[in-house]
């Protein structure tokens, strides 16, 4: 049961945008999608050389990809309070500035300009994150599962692309920390991009009161506790893979580029896998098979990682790549919870800033582990631990009964019929309390 506060008049987009607008909208939509994991899987290829480069020790090593994480959980907190304030449009705006500039700073050849970069950078990625699912149902209500597969495309394909060609690019410019720079201006083309978009918000907005959805209380609830826990375990899992991936490949003998192409086919099957996911989870009583086919295939991944040698890495890769594609099946969840907006927004914050808060210990976690251990082994034997409570945290939030999240005093949170995808229930079909 979500608590709610009085609130003043808030800005709300018009419900009927013009055609213009919607195509900026859309095109707006896969900037920002190609720019969500391209910073990241970037980053992942280059972490090799990047500490050869720069000379930091097993400590920063470990804690560079552990930065994203921190900051989505961090900023993804304050997410709902900002939106709230500005907007969602001017909120990703301001986000997509931080990340264009944290991107740009990376490519200074420093460590502390390489920490600092990130941390601006991620920072403003997880604005983008939390408020995405609420642009998605504001300017496309009718078309949630559409445009969500739609930015998770974009999303995966520009992470693919990125984790191909950043290693060769910085070869090119002769510098790692050049080639990492570079990412910042694909991040500036989706700052522009957004500008129109903000501009037709700001013109087209009508006073509305609207009460504030605190995200905290629904940790209480069913729903909100069992969305939690999928973020967090396919986030874990997956922050974990993208972070050490190519270098695990690396340190077990690949070559740097051989490690990053295996990188990109990984991501590149998780673009299809999610197309796949999506539709087959959005058909009537079809959500639990959808997961299930995104959770084994996970855990057989992280299997064939740990047993098979890196000559096989492609077989790893293409599970693993499958398995990730449980990403967007969970933010078209996201995305159709809550009755409107500011109860989407509230799901949103809570499920990934405090999914990505303990996504962190993965990254971080495999880092020290390996360091510590000389030997992946142990840090992808407790990855086989979580894929399989993953398993059982899917089935229980596919069951159809995870109702319950009461937002905003008249509307729940329960599933759409036939699916167990929650939805939002008109105000005269919410369960009584």
């Amino acid at each position: 049961m979500a608590t709610t506060s009085s609130a003043p008049p808030t800005l709300a987009t018009h419900a009927t945008n013009p055609r213009g607008a919607v195509v900026a909208g859309v095109i707006a939509l896969v900037l920002i999608g190609l720019n969500l994991r391209a910073g990241i899987t970037g980053a992942s290829a280059l972490l090799h050389d990047l500490q050869q480069v720069l000379g930091y020790g097993p400590l920063v090593a470990s804690l560079i990809p552990s930065i994203p994480t921190l900051c989505f959980a961090v900023a993804g907190a304050a997410t709902s309070w900002l939106t709230g304030k500005l907007g969602v449009e001017k909120a990703i705006l301001l986000a997509l500035g931080m990340l264009a500039g944290g991107l740009l700073v990376r490519g200074i050849p420093t460590t502390g300009m390489l920490v600092l970069g990130t941390v601006v950078g991620m920072s403003g990625l997880a604005v983008c994150n939390v408020s995405m699912p609420s642009f998605i149902r504001e300017h496309f209500a009718a078309r949630t599962s559409l445009m969500t597969a739609v930015y998770t495309v974009t999303m995966t394909s520009g992470a693919t692309v990125m984790a191909v060609v950043v290693v060769p690019l910085s070869q090119l410019l002769g510098s790692p920390s050049a080639g990492l720079g570079t990412i910042g201006i694909l991040a500036l083309s989706a700052f522009l991009g957004f500008l129109p978009v903000t501009l037709h918000a700001h013109r087209n907005t009508v006073r509305k009161s609207a009460g504030h959805v605190s995200p905290w209380p629904l940790l209480r609830t069913k729903t909100g506790l069992l969305l939690t826990a999928i973020f967090t375990l396919q986030a874990l899992l997956a922050y974990a893979l993208l972070s050490w991936f190519p270098y695990m490949l690396t340190t077990m003998g690949l070559s740097a580029t051989d490690s990053a192409f295996m990188f990109g086919i990984m991501q590149l099957v998780s673009v299809p896998a999610g197309m796949v996911l999506i539709a087959i989870g959005s058909r009537p009583r079809m959500l639990r098979p959808a997961v299930y086919m995104a959770t084994l295939t996970m855990t057989a991944g992280v299997t064939a990682l740990l047993a098979l040698p890196a000559s096989l890495a492609v077989i790893p890769a293409v599970l693993l790549g499958f398995g990730l594609g449980i990403f967007p099946l969970v933010m078209v969840i996201i995305s159709r919870s809550g009755r409107n907006t500011a109860e989407t927004t509230a799901l949103s914050t809570l499920a990934q800033s405090t999914g990505y808060l303990l996504a962190t210990v993965g990254p971080f976690g495999m880092g020290l582990l390996h360091s510590a251990t000389g030997s992946w082994m142990l840090p992808l034997a407790l990855l086989l631990v979580i894929a399989v409570v993953q398993i059982v945290v899917a089935h229980l939030l596919s069951s159809g009964r995870a109702a319950g999240v009461r937002a905003s005093g008249s509307a729940a949170v329960t599933p759409t019929a036939g699916t167990g995808i929650p939805g939002p229930v008109p105000p005269e079909r919410a369960p009584a309390e």
